[in-house]
């Protein structure tokens, strides 16, 4: 297949160059620094000890230079919800797309949506149109040392909402290359419940600058989150979607060990699970926040909940005063300090 990637992130870079690895033929979207260090060294992508040099791939560095060299079985959204936006708009007058017409006067291919949160699909629907997009997750978790290099730091795998012609044809791609690729019937619950593992400790930690393992470790904060889980799955449950388990991640587990198991039974279990599973590495908001981006992906991930459930009638509280209050700190409209491992200062503002 003829595959179009947006971006040579984490996750593009190692998906792409599985892909590639494969067989198939890869294309990414970069910018003009990371691309021609890309073109220079070809992607590295490490599997445990094994490391693989892949070259057969071509980078651009727009999407009018992409779209030049197409057509594209489908393309791949691995970007930061942020970028999504301009990434659409940048797409479209690529295509000689006018607000005003139907169809493209250039070919753009459906877009694999692997993006964080609820909302990036619908943002391409309203862009593109419904035919444009395949919803898909990632739960495997890749690491990225630099330009075109992605290690694989967990396997768990793939998956991809069926509905679309191509989904079929995309998990049978996505398995060839060895990433476990997974189909599910709707994409609805595949997506909110990837959203309940993304807020475990992401917002917090960013904040008080604090590993996840510790958060579930602190009596305290192990009620706030577990409260931010609650509210996503109220949110969830107004919706009708029930969570399911994604490759690799038991999600029903953690939803029962949140709704049904005691405190005492609870908080060790989770602690163990969390902490284990990311090892020491901090999470993607923290990571944003104290890496000086500037911003996150909260308004998508807790946000999200927050939206969602004032739509349909249900409060979101916890969520919302996390994603105020992240928003604020990488807006610098807050100081750092006032909560660095300062929990207190937090939890003034929100009464679990």
């Amino acid at each position: 297949m003829k595959i179009l990637f947006f971006g040579a992130g984490a996750i593009g870079t190692y998906i792409g160059g599985s892909l590639a690895s494969a067989g198939h033929a890869v294309t990414f979207i970069e910018r003009p620094e990371p691309a021609d260090a890309i073109r220079a060294r070809g992607l590295k992508v490490r599997r445990g000890a094994q490391a693989e040099t892949i070259r057969n791939i071509s980078v651009v560095t727009s999407p009018a230079e992409a779209l030049a060299a197409g057509p594209y079985d489908f393309g791949v959204f691995a970007l930061k919800s942020f970028d999504t936006a301009t990434a659409l708009q940048e797409l479209r007058a690529a295509a000689h797309l006018p607000p005003a017409e139907a169809q493209p006067s250039v070919p753009v291919p459906p877009l694999l949506c692997f993006q964080n949160g609820v909302d990036n699909e619908a943002e391409i629907v309203r862009s593109l149109g419904a035919d444009h997009v395949i919803a898909g997750t990632v739960t495997t978790a890749v690491g990225k040392p630099g330009p075109g290099e992605a290690v694989e730091e967990r396997k768990r795998g793939v998956g991809v909402a069926l509905g679309h012609p191509l989904s079929v044809p995309v998990v049978q791609a996505l398995n060839q290359a060895r990433l476990n690729a997974r189909p599910y019937p709707a994409p609805g619950p595949m997506k909110w419940s990837k959203v309940l593992t993304n807020l475990i400790g992401n917002a917090t930690s960013a904040i008080l600058d604090l590993p996840v393992a510790a958060l579930f470790a602190d009596r305290r904060l192990f009620a706030l989150e577990v409260a931010v889980l609650r509210e996503c799955l109220a949110v969830m449950r107004a919706q009708a979607y029930a969570p399911v388990d994604l490759p690799g991640t038991p999600v029903r587990a953690l939803v029962l060990a949140v709704e049904r198991l005691p405190r005492a039974l609870a908080q060790p279990i989770l602690t163990r699970a969390v902490g284990g599973g990311r090892g020491g590495k901090m999470p993607s908001f923290h990571i944003d926040l104290h890496g000086g981006r500037g911003r996150t992906e909260v308004r998508w991930l807790n946000g999200a909940v927050v939206a969602h459930g004032a739509r349909l009638g249900v409060a979101a509280p916890v969520n919302q005063a996390l994603t105020d209050t992240l928003e604020a700190l990488s807006a610098g409209r807050l100081d750092k300090e006032q909560f660095r491992q300062r929990p207190e200062n937090l939890l003034r503002l929100i009464n679990v």
